[in-house]
């Protein structure tokens, strides 16, 4: 496959179904009424995978297990989703931390060793839950701000797909090979909290209806059948079929490298 072969139509309908919106000479969508806000909010579940090993980064301080664990708890409570961690080599100490948070049918153990092979176990078991509900998928070294949930719902209410909370800064980078191609393809919409933007790809940390996991399976279990994710094959793929992922401005959720931190929030203070 050949990815950006050529460009991709953006798909209006995918993020405004059977809602009223414009799009402005300039590239912004505005929606025409609050239809969106009225709707039944998705089962929302978690997909937490943490591990003791990871790639040598720099990370901020208070991005670690402990710290990461902790965010994602408060941001994401138990009486409002559903988790699943997926426990990869895990020593005593981050097993007691769990254990005390957690009950243990939430709680599974494994000895994968690579993060493809844990997103693997955590889409087989989002496809065992209903079409209707929304997964997200979250590595253990993000960050949170404390309204995030909320702004994962908003996504959702506006008939999106697939939303990251997290702004990659490489959407930014005139020197990014496909700089050009977001300029002119970028749209961006109001939603009930925040503006959205689409993106041409992102990590594997990303929310998503389990009707579009089981559509799209085969996707997403090519890019992750060796030990690495390809994320970005992933998602351009997926841009080719006519998906786009959304993002919030500014982002709810960061990765913890200090070179790729989301902009304009101090997410040091998480």
């Amino acid at each position: 496959m050949k990815l950006f072969e050529k460009p991709c139509d953006i798909p209006w309908g995918l993020f405004w179904k059977n809602q009223a919106c414009r799009i402005l000479s300039h590239g912004v969508g505005v929606a025409l009424g609050k239809e969106h806000e009225s709707r039944k909010r998705p089962r929302m579940h978690l997909a937490y995978r943490i591990s003791e090993s990871g790639y040598a980064k720099v990370k901020l301080p208070n991005v670690n297990n402990s710290s990461c664990f902790r965010n994602a708890l408060t941001t994401f409570p138990l009486d409002r989703v559903d988790w699943k961690i997926i426990c990869d080599g895990c020593g005593k100490e981050t097993l007691d931390m769990i254990r005390r948070a957690l009950p243990e049918k939430c709680i599974e153990l494994v000895q994968i060793g690579n993060g493809a092979g844990t997103f693997n176990l955590a889409l087989d078991w989002a496809l065992g839950l209903n079409d209707s509900d929304v997964v997200y998928f979250l590595e253990n070294d993000y960050l949170h701000t404390m309204d995030a949930l909320d702004v994962l719902f908003d996504g959702f209410s506006m008939g999106a797909e697939v939303i990251t909370l997290y702004d990659h800064p490489d959407k930014y980078d005139p020197s990014h090979p496909l700089f050009s191609y977001m300029d002119s393809h970028t749209r961006v919409f109001l939603g009930s909290t925040r503006h959205w933007k689409t993106a041409f790809s992102t990590t594997m940390t990303f929310a998503a209806n389990v009707g579009f996991l089981r559509k799209y399976e085969r996707i997403f279990r090519r890019w992750t059948s060796g030990r690495h994710p390809r994320d970005f094959a992933i998602f351009n793929e997926l841009m080719e079929k006519g998906v786009c992922v959304i993002s919030p401005m500014p982002a709810t959720s960061t990765h913890g490298e200090t070179a790729f931190l989301a902009p304009l929030v101090d997410w040091s203070r998480m």
